[in-house]
């Protein structure tokens, strides 16, 4: 599930001024199950893991683990889901 305004960014660009205005790609991959909140940001390529959760806001800047909350800017770890969790 993606909630609303949520950014999936999948063009990142160079730092040096020779190659800050080329774009290259870099994909996102989203698991299977996964909620991402309203006005998330998802930098280009990361990966977020099955059955994980993006809190509402947060700023994904690295790879998130599957079953995993993450919130924050950038995103934290915040909880680990089991597989009985309610």
């Amino acid at each position: 599930m993606i909630g609303m305004n949520v950014t999936i960014a999948t063009l990142n660009h160079g730092l040096s001024l020779e190659t800050r205005n080329t774009t290259s790609p870099s994909p996102d991959i989203i698991g299977k199950n996964v909620w991402i909140g309203s006005n998330s940001t998802i930098l280009p390529g990361v990966s977020i893991g099955d059955n994980s959760v993006v809190a509402a806001g947060a700023m994904v800047t690295k790879d998130i683990p599957e079953n995993t909350v993450v919130a924050g800017v950038p995103a934290k770890v915040v909880k680990k889901i089991s597989n009985n969790s309610k």
